[in-house]
């Protein structure tokens, strides 16, 4: 081992040497397919020709200034390509370098909008449990998966957290999809009105959910609910698109499908594709108009936000995206994605769900198909799925605690757009060998 302090102290991972469309190389010429675009990054796959040339350009020009002192041509091209193609009026674009700068950034613009309307006493966030909005301190305690917040629960700011949006497990016998959105939605109201509502100042959530429950979209109607219940009070809607965004749920802005707008939306991943870290917080023109009428500061920031080399990145992957019409690709090859693992584990007698909208899809393993029941916790089903999918040459991303922290298993698959029906293919056959080998080792 060397010097690097990498995510496991214990690890021997190979070096990766290139990547080649849909697939990583390490240095011995050993190829992975890249199922989950890395964490649902890679939406353009790794060899993507426009974007390296973007980049090459801008650094070429100037790598850095400070935005202290400096905009650039990049970072304001990017903002003005985001605000044409969002929806509503989403209309201003504060760049950052990942998606937990990004959620940061929408919690302390929402508490600044109060602050600089005259309402300081809003300072409540409400947000669900099993979600997840980043590893800083704020993004973390906005999160509420109980496995990822357990150490660090002392420093975390109080945050309340309402039922997720999750049929297969929590819809009643005989309720229809419909009104399982409604009553779940309604428990937002519930939490303003128990916490005050001259108190609550936003409400956060992933429009798909990704890492933490395995592309759980939301049923009809819900988030149209959620948008009533939030005029209605006078709250912030903040929708986290870091991972779900940017054509991977087969429009360019998730959101997009539920037909609402939130007044702050938050993306990364997908924006810079895996070729820059770059990440950013949209919000309306009604909260930068308040800002802008107010103190005129934003008071926040980051040395590397508005990054030229990244916003010129994120430029060229937002042009791709569209020019190519990748998000509409995403949805086609995602049917096709859905049709393939329904055909190989639709009747498996350890798959209790299918699920997702695009490249974003997932499935999650049972004990029991009836009942539903998870497997053990300490069988670690997820963490043996990563390894042997690794060792057939296959990259996913397989989670535990599906259910509430601790409990159940899923694994997210988010390939590159550019992934083929034969690749899709070897995606499926490969996982389906590893999950074999993991279900004989703990005699599933």
């Amino acid at each position: 081992m060397g010097h690097l302090f990498g995510r496991s102290t214990r690890a021997s991972l190979p070096v990766v040497e290139r990547g080649e469309g849909c697939w990583l190389i390490d240095e011995t010429g050993r190829r992975w397919l890249d199922g989950s675009g890395g964490a649902a990054v890679s939406c353009l796959g790794h060899s993507d020709r426009d974007v390296r040339e973007a980049i090459k350009a801008q650094i070429d020009r100037v790598a850095f200034a400070h935005t202290a002192y400096f905009t650039s041509r990049a970072a304001e091209a990017l903002a003005d390509l985001l605000a044409a193609n969002a929806p509503g009026d989403l209309d201003r674009v504060y760049l950052v370098s990942g998606g937990s700068e990004a959620v940061e950034a929408a919690i302390k613009l929402a508490r600044q909008y109060f602050v600089e309307i005259g309402e300081p006493e809003r300072r409540r966030i409400i947000a669900r449990r099993q979600s997840y909005h980043g590893n800083t301190l704020g993004a973390l305690a906005a999160g509420g998966n109980m496995w990822r917040r357990r150490q660090f629960d002392p420093l975390l700011i109080e945050t309340s957290h309402i039922s997720p949006c999750y049929a297969y497990r929590d819809r009643m016998p005989g309720e229809t999809l419909e009104a399982y959105g409604q009553r779940v939605a309604n428990e937002l109201e519930a939490e303003i009105e128990r916490l005050g509502p001259g108190t609550v100042m936003a409400f956060i959530a992933e429009p798909v959910v990704g890492a933490t429950m395995g592309a759980v979209p939301p049923v009809p109607g819900y988030f149209r609910r959620i948008r009533e219940i939030c005029d209605r009070h006078g709250v912030l809607l903040i929708l986290d698109e870091v991972m779900c965004g940017m054509g991977r749920t087969g429009t360019l802005f998730a959101c997009e499908q539920e037909g609402v707008v939130p007044d702050i939306l938050t993306l990364a991943k997908g924006l810079g594709a895996g070729y820059q870290p770059i990440g950013a917080m949209m919000c309306s023109s009604r909260i930068f108009d308040a800002i802008d009428r107010g103190s005129g500061f934003f008071q926040h920031g980051h040395t590397y936000m508005g990054h030229p080399a990244a916003a010129a990145a994120g430029r060229a992957v937002v042009e791709a995206l569209i020019g190519r019409d990748l998000p509409a690709r995403s949805r086609r090859m995602g049917e096709r994605l859905d049709a393939l693992l329904r055909a190989r584990f639709g009747q498996h007698p350890h798959v209790g769900d299918i699920r997702g909208r695009g490249l974003f899809r997932g499935m999650e393993f049972v004990r029991d198909r009836d009942t539903k029941e998870p497997f053990d916790p300490a069988l670690r089903l997820a963490a043996r799925l990563k390894q042997a999918a690794f060792d057939e040459g296959l990259i996913c991303y397989p989670m535990g605690g599906t259910i509430d922290g601790r409990r159940g298993d899923h694994v997210l698959l988010a390939p590159p757009f550019i992934i083929s029906d034969e690749e899709l293919e070897i995606l499926v056959d490969r996982l389906d060998a590893a999950l074999s080998r993991v279900l004989g080792e703990i005699g599933g």
